[in-house]
């Protein structure tokens, strides 16, 4: 009698390709710096080679790098809202606004899994100089607009500064609730960011509750922002995802190299 092989053990699978992963957030570095929501998010991501991103990290870091060998490149559009410094004083008009980044993996010496911005284009003029020159992170100015109805949204931006002209427009209508896949959580819980300010690399820790994710179709996309980033995707889009959003609060930053 021929033998039939047992179903793929997909529980175990999930569990091997996040071994070791902190999908849930490390303790934050106190004080809290910032409490903010991000909300109207979705999430476009790409596989890239990790060799074809020579010379994009700061020192100290590198490429993260998934199960399947591969690392990504994200466009994440949303809206930010209810940002407070600490967790106690509302920033009125500067402290919500709409944002569209494009934002790779990264890792450091440390271990600490995070995201390394390629830009971030941002409707308010005044956070462009702030947060270059505070936090080393390179916020564009933008035109930007967003619009929903129903379960469709779109989001639209045309840069306004530097290299005026860069357009990204994406459409989506939004689907029901997933669980998300091992690589769908190791993009989206990410507990960081990595910088370069001042000549040294830093770590800039945050801590938000898991995404609520649902499924999400694209109905239109034409983006100039990912190509612009010097990023070349190497295969094809992965589903994309919508969430309603989140509160997250950041620490303090701390030294890289």
């Amino acid at each position: 009698m021929t033998a039939i092989p047992d179903p793929p053990d997909t529980e175990s699978g999930a569990t091997a390709a996040l071994a070791g992963y902190p999908v849930t957030p490390p303790p934050l570095r106190l004080p809290v710096t910032f409490d903010q929501r991000w909300a109207e998010v979705s999430f476009v991501h790409w596989p890239v080679r990790p060799e074809s991103l020579d010379g994009m990290f700061p020192p100290g870091t590198r490429p993260d790098i998934f199960a399947d060998g591969m690392t990504y490149v994200g466009l994440v559009p949303f809206r930010m809202s209810k940002t407070k410094l600490t967790t106690a004083v509302p920033i009125p008009y500067f402290g919500a606004f709409l944002e569209t980044n494009v934002r790779l993996y990264s890792i450091d010496e440390a271990g600490r899994h995070g995201v390394l911005f390629r830009s971030l284009e941002t409707a308010r003029m005044a956070v462009v100089p702030l947060t270059r020159l505070v936090l080393g992170i390179p916020y564009s100015w933008a035109r930007m607009r967003m619009t929903s109805s129903a379960e469709r949204i779109t989001y639209h931006s045309v840069r306004r500064w530097p290299r005026r002209g860069l357009r990204s427009q994406l459409t989506i209508t939004i689907g029901d609730l997933v669980e998300p896949t091992p690589l769908e959580t190791w993009l989206t819980a990410r507990w960081g960011a990595h910088t370069r300010k001042a000549g040294r690399t830093w770590w800039v820790p945050n801590e938000h509750e898991p995404w609520p994710l649902r499924a999400a179709t694209i109905i239109d996309l034409d983006d100039e922002l990912i190509e612009a980033s010097g990023v070349r995707p190497a295969g094809d889009r992965l589903r994309a995802l919508f969430s309603p959003g989140v509160r997250t609060r950041f620490g303090r930053p701390c030294l890289v190299r």
